[in-house]
């Protein structure tokens, strides 16, 4: 599906990880129980990430809001990131993300920044997955007031499970922020642009 002819994208503003901890969440999430899968696997077509922000975005817009997290980013150096643990909701499990202050500041200022080109109108055809679920259009149009600011949950999504996932706690260096279109899962399907944070959090 080419994302360009839809009017309105599904877009999630999010870390990615450094290659050994991208190859942890695969491995992860590659070991969850079969019998319990219920259609999320992580892989190179579905990207393990820590989300920052998720909304619907005008096509025509896509430019206007990049240039905004271009802006934010640029005053943000790159940051170590706390994993704690496994986590687990009703379905889904997570790699727990420590609320490190360098990161929710982060989160913060994209809400702030992006609150005017966010769009009530997103459907499943926004999303990069023509299988999108009625779910994943709530849960973006739903973002800012379920899950942001003091709702802000930092987390890496692994996929569905009866048990939190055992991992041992473990730190790592974050420096690539991405602008991704979500797909079925509210996944990172495809990267639309990307931002690595400098040393110094200087231009």
């Amino acid at each position: 599906m080419n994302a360009w002819i839809q009017p309105t994208l599904a877009v999630d503003i999010a870390m990615l990880l450094p290659p050994d901890v991208q190859a942890r969440a695969l491995a992860l999430s590659a070991a969850l129980p079969r019998e319990e899968f219920q259609g999320l696997r992580l892989d190179e077509q579905h990207l393990p990430h820590i989300t920052l922000m998720q909304l619907f975005v005008r096509t025509a817009e896509i430019e206007q809001a990049a240039a905004r997290v271009d802006e934010v980013v640029r005053g943000h150096a790159r940051m170590t990131l706390q994993v704690t643990g496994g986590g687990r909701g009703t379905h889904a499990v997570w790699m727990a993300v420590a609320r490190a202050p360098a990161l929710v500041s982060l989160h913060e200022q994209l809400m702030d920044t992006l609150r005017g080109l966010e769009r009530p109108d997103g459907g499943p055809s926004a999303f990069a997955d023509p299988d999108a679920r009625l779910r994943d259009v709530l849960w973006v149009s739903g973002y800012r007031l379920s899950s942001s600011f003091h709702h802000f949950t930092p987390h890496i999504t692994l996929g569905h499970a009866a048990a939190a996932p055992t991992l041992e706690p473990f730190a790592f260096e974050a420096d690539t922020v991405a602008m991704c279109h979500l797909g079925r899962f509210c996944t990172c399907r495809r990267v639309l642009r990307r931002w690595t944070l400098s040393a110094s959090g200087l231009p």
